[in-house]
């Protein structure tokens, strides 16, 4: 089969040949083709988001959590657990309590608790937002200032969460809050109007969280989400994005060590608190 080498000039809109450089007609510079320098990790042609790293890290840890949770709400007798995990197993699992963090010191609780979800409809939403938003997050701040803000949210989310109320809570909306609170921080530091446009976009996805929170028609956290959305925008705003050969580089990536090495004990924690729970002890 003979392969077409024609393309049409953008700007006199005569034929050339997919090797020409410069147009034999108009004498004007040819660029590349859309489709050759488009991102080869470009999903049903843009209209889904990119797979970044860290985002499917975490939605990978996020759903391996839900469906331990699932699982042992079922042996514990819940029928229900995949729409309702019931919040005990949420507690014994790392859930933010508030009388356990601040009574029995389990700090760990406001880092794990992020991971948990109470159910398939809270777990689908925040994985989906995660995996649209995340994408774009980890684009423009890259993976160690991405890990850094994820973690400072969610941690400043189940904070205020803990302080407002007692009642226990998970989810990954403080992160979430969070990253909004990022990408409207990066909007605010580039005066341009894509700038602004990114900044007007997020504060609405915000505002929108907020309003519908607020209104009490769902069993929403607002705390958390107003923690998060301050943690989030705090983290961006002084971490700006990467420069590269920039020293400040190799801080943010000790950073980000430093947020798995925290994450990672708390769950190690949890896993110990887990077996002293469920062994009696």
């Amino acid at each position: 089969m003979r392969v077409d080498k024609r393309r049409m000039c953008p700007h006199c809109r005569a034929f050339v040949t997919t090797s020409d450089k410069v147009c034999p007609y108009c004498d004007a510079a040819i660029g590349p083709r859309a489709i050759d320098v488009r991102k080869p990790d470009d999903i049903a042609g843009g209209l889904i988001p990119h797979a970044r790293f860290v985002t499917m890290l975490l939605m990978v840890v996020n759903s391996g959590l839900f469906a331990a949770t699932v699982i042992y709400s079922m042996n514990r007798g819940n029928s229900g657990a995949v729409t309702n995990v019931d919040p005990l197993t949420l507690v014994l699992f790392g859930g933010k309590f508030t009388r356990l963090i601040f009574g029995n010191g389990e700090y760990w609780r406001l880092v794990t608790a992020g991971f948990l979800h109470a159910g398939i409809i809270h777990f689908g939403m925040n994985s989906w937002v995660l995996y649209d938003l995340g994408a774009n997050v980890e684009e423009a701040f890259g993976s160690a200032r991405m890990i850094a803000i994820y973690f400072v949210s969610t941690v400043l989310g189940f904070l205020a969460s803990s302080w407002w109320s007692q009642a226990p809570s998970v989810g990954a909306s403080a992160g979430l809050f969070g990253l909004i609170g990022a990408m409207i921080a990066y909007g605010m530091q580039h005066q341009t109007l894509m700038g602004q446009m990114i900044k007007t976009h997020y504060s609405r996805w915000a505002m929108y969280g907020l309003i519908i929170g607020l209104l009490g028609f769902l069993p929403i956290d607002n705390a958390a989400h107003i923690g998060g959305l301050a943690g989030g925008f705090g983290v961006a705003w002084l971490a700006g994005v990467p420069m590269s050969a920039h020293p400040r580089e190799l801080t943010w990536t000790y950073i980000s060590y430093l947020c798995v090495g925290l994450t990672l004990v708390s769950f190690v924690m949890a896993g110990l608190r887990f077996v002293a729970a469920t062994s009696g002890g």
